[in-house]
């Protein structure tokens, strides 16, 4: 069983099980990994620019003129992993933006966060631009489904999937309803010598 498919509401859910629940049926409709790595690959973006490093007794001060493109590269990123979140219909877009941010981070950020920011800002982007909503599931069905074919009929309670419809074959028009005028007419054209 995946988190997919597994039931929403067990009996007995204690607050926590039903606040984990929900929130495991929140994060299966957007796509939320893509978009916590980028938020994840904004932080050193941004971070590194302003930091001071202690290597023993030196300090590495890395505030450069980038400084202001390390910050803006690294909100992007942020920002466009929490709109995948909420808005996941635009999720192809964070993702390529995200891609492209992680790129443009390498000459901007200190190497994209010393690789950091780079490595993961991909992995969102890549993550994002492939994330799918799950296919509506099949049909429970609740009562036995009266039919005359055996592949549409089930059990109560048994998962069915049902095809989609095909055209109804086209129906033939009976004899009788032929008006006597046409059926001449018909029998007279296909039969020219025999006529008088």
């Amino acid at each position: 069983m995946s988190s997919a498919t597994a039931i929403e509401w067990p009996e007995g859910a204690s607050g926590f099980g039903r606040l984990r629940l929900r929130f495991r049926a929140w994060r299966r409709t957007r796509p939320f990994w893509g978009g916590l790595l980028a938020v994840i690959a904004g932080l050193p973006i941004v971070y590194f620019p302003y930091a001071d490093l202690q290597l023993g007794q030196l300090t590495v001060t890395m505030a450069t003129t980038a400084g202001a493109g390390s910050l803006l590269i690294g909100l992007l990123m942020m920002t466009l992993g929490v709109t995948a979140w909420f808005q996941p219909l635009v999720r192809i877009f964070c993702g390529v933006a995200v891609t492209i941010l992680s790129l443009v981070s390498i000459p901007v950020s200190n190497l994209g966060g010393f690789g950091l920011g780079l490595i993961l800002g991909l992995f969102a982007g890549g993550l994002l631009c492939s994330w799918a909503p799950l296919k509506p599931s099949a049909v429970q069905v609740d009562e036995a489904v009266p039919s005359t074919s055996a592949e549409y009929s089930a059990e109560p309670g048994q998962t069915v999937s049902i095809p989609a419809q095909a055209e109804p074959p086209a129906e033939s028009v009976p004899a009788e309803s032929v008006p006597a005028e046409s059926a001449s007419a018909e029998q007279s054209a296909a039969d020219p010598g025999e006529r008088r």
